[in-house]
């Protein structure tokens, strides 16, 4: 699912292509899609994009009159954009979703997957807006203190309490394992044990992981608009999403992984967990007492 630098990139991107711009046309090709019926979706037609914004993991596009246009990407859902001579083809009609026209160009919500869970809502108002909003706490801007508050708020994993969108805004499964590594927690820390200082740490790791990879999708969509396979939870340059079995670049231990559901956790035994691997709900069931509890036992160190 795109996270914060992904959403800032794409509008990042989208600000110098629609801003100021009309739209021309909305095209529905999936019902699934839209979410809203009142306003009408044509309603949209012939506004002026005043603002970008991002609210969570979703992407709003403020049109005058006080609507505005949400697109939410789920899992699988992506935006591609075309140019007046590419327009009228678009991306194919197996993947797409929905297309907003503009006078200078196309932009198109596709969604790679058999499940469409991806959403396009038009709402008027910011009352009705708000209510889209899960309300987690943006922590590129808020205090030590509101962080704090939020993270201790329910006694639960530090995985959990991350990818909680009422609780913070925008991070999901592949940045909040970045985040945890570069604090040097464990996925399975419990949020009321950890100290002031663990505290101040995961708040430090939270601004500087987040600042640091939207800057860097911010230059590297600087002139181009993201194409679908580059906005992905698997980047080079991450140093655990992803990176199973790879070693950590910090410490040269092999990355773990556990899986559940539709998620899985990657983290360094060595870096987060003094050595302990964590238990995968299905391979340590399946291997009872064959399964390893530290990391020299897994190597035969």
């Amino acid at each position: 699912m795109p996270e914060l630098p992904d959403i800032e990139a794409y509008v990042h991107a989208l600000r110098p292509r629609i801003l100021e711009r009309r739209i021309t046309r909305i095209r529905v090709y999936s019902p699934f899609v839209l979410r809203s019926f009142e306003p009408e979706i044509g309603c949209a037609e012939g506004k002026l994009v005043v603002g970008l914004r991002r609210i969570g993991k979703r992407i709003v596009l403020a049109l005058e009159g006080e609507l505005f246009l949400v697109i939410h990407l789920m899992i699988a859902g992506r935006l591609r954009w075309y140019g007046p001579e590419g327009s009228s083809s678009g991306p194919g009609r197996k993947l797409s979703l929905c297309s907003i026209g503009f006078e200078n160009g196309t932009l198109w919500l596709t969604e790679a997957a058999s499940k469409k869970r991806a959403s396009l809502t038009l709402v008027e108002g910011e009352e009705a807006l708000a209510s889209l909003d899960p309300g987690g706490l943006e922590v590129l801007t808020c205090s030590p203190e509101a962080f704090s508050s939020a993270l201790l708020k329910s006694n639960r994993t530090l995985k959990r309490a991350l990818t909680d969108p009422r609780t913070f805004s925008g991070i999901g499964n592949a940045y909040s394992d970045e985040i945890l590594h570069a604090a040097r927690l464990s996925p399975v820390r419990l949020t009321r044990a950890l100290t002031g200082e663990e505290i101040e740490r995961l708040f430090e790791a939270c601004r500087r992981v987040l600042e640091l990879w939207s800057g860097r999708l911010r230059a590297q969509f600087h002139e181009k608009f993201p194409g679908a396979g580059e906005i992905t939870a698997f980047r080079e340059g991450f140093a655990v999403h992803g990176r199973a079995g790879l070693p950590c670049p910090d410490c040269g231990a092999p990355v773990q992984r556990i899986r559940y559901a539709e998620n899985e956790t990657n983290y360094c035994a060595r870096c987060q967990n003094e050595g302990r691997l964590l238990a995968d709900r299905a391979l340590s069931r399946l291997l009872k007492d064959d399964w390893p509890k530290t990391l020299e036992q897994m190597l035969g160190e």
